[in-house]
């Protein structure tokens, strides 16, 4: 069968190749997936350059999240019951970009037939994050302001409708002004564009403070790191709380402690892979409903844009971080 490996860190365009390996077989709780589609996320991209939180021992095969179907079961009662059943995947133990890969029955979720592949394959890493940060997390009141940067990204737009559907507002950071119209069109409150290397702090604390009355945020989170997380920071309110979820910047978050110490604010991370294990079966059973039932309505919908097959993958990679590029990337693994 094809799968995509890389034996060294780098560049994923330089490193991945697609070979022929033998199929794997489901241990004692896992089961065997035949793949439809995996997307290209910045995590994986990550883990291909080694600058990951997590690595992986080489040779390995990318890809976290993805749909396929279930082939077989290496043994147990959730793996039988999901055998014939279309699941996404969040896999922790072998990498999704192959034609079948195997992974703990525990971490493949049966899909409803009315959800689409290509939304399936994207299930996690986005709709579930956003939700999770927003809802549960955060749990950010009707009509407290929500402050996110990287906000013209995939997951930053389905803040943008998260905000809209549960009645939170958002003021909304990016990089680019072409990028403004496209947010305001989905109902983001506020849209800022800042870029740090040209612009110091205090120039998006002072735009915060316009648009709030003075008041600031309770609440921000950000993907990115660098002097962007860093003036995040400078904004919370009294008791703020801030999420990281990304390192984007390879830079470290740069604030003086007064930043926290006199507003009495906090910063946390957020790492789906660690939250979500955490939940009880009851819990994330609830909270696959509710993301599918969001991504149904078209709140955590995923803008699909170009699909490539899996030979291809050079391609997909460096289309995946093409700037101003629309929609997720997504790999085409096999016919459903």
């Amino acid at each position: 069968m094809q799968s995509v490996q890389f034996d060294q860190f780098g560049e994923p365009a330089e490193v991945l190749q697609t070979r022929d390996i033998e199929t794997p077989h489901p241990k004692s709780g896992e089961v065997l997936v035949r793949m439809l589609f995996s997307p290209v996320n910045p995590s994986d991209l990550m883990t291909v350059r080694g600058v990951y939180g997590k690595l992986p021992n080489l040779p390995c095969t990318p890809g976290y999240e993805g749909v396929g179907v279930v082939e077989a079961s290496g043994g147990g009662l959730l793996g039988k019951f999901l055998v014939g059943k279309r699941v996404a995947l969040l896999n922790g133990i072998n990498g999704n970009w192959q034609e079948k890969t195997t992974a703990l029955a525990k971490q493949a979720v049966p899909l409803p037939k009315s959800l689409p592949s290509e939304q399936g394959a994207a299930f996690f890493v986005n709709p579930v994050t956003a939700y999770a940060m927003t809802r549960r997390v955060l749990a950010v009141p009707v009509g407290d302001w929500l402050l996110q940067t990287a906000a013209a990204s995939e997951l930053g737009k389905m803040i943008v409708r998260l905000g809209q559907r549960f009645g939170f507002k958002t003021f909304n950071v990016v990089r680019r002004s072409e990028q403004v119209e496209v947010l305001k069109s989905l109902g983001a409150d506020a849209v800022v564009v800042f870029d740090p290397a040209t612009q110091p702090a205090d120039d998006l604390r002072n735009e915060l403070h316009r648009v709030t009355g003075g008041r600031g945020v309770q609440f921000g989170i950000d993907p990115v790191g660098g002097l962007t997380g860093s003036a995040v920071v400078k904004c919370l309110a009294q008791g703020g709380r801030m999420l990281v979820y990304g390192t984007l910047s390879p830079e470290p978050l740069s604030f003086s402690p007064r930043d926290l110490m006199t507003p009495g604010a906090s910063i946390s991370g957020f790492w789906l892979a660690r939250w979500l294990p955490q939940l009880s079966l009851i819990a994330k059973l609830k909270l696959i409903r509710t993301v599918s039932g969001l991504i149904q309505e078209g709140v955590l919908t995923s803008q699909i844009g170009e699909v490539f097959p899996l030979d291809r993958v050079n391609e997909a990679v460096a289309a995946a971080e093409t700037p101003g590029r629309a929609g997720k990337v997504l790999l085409r693994i096999a016919a459903q």
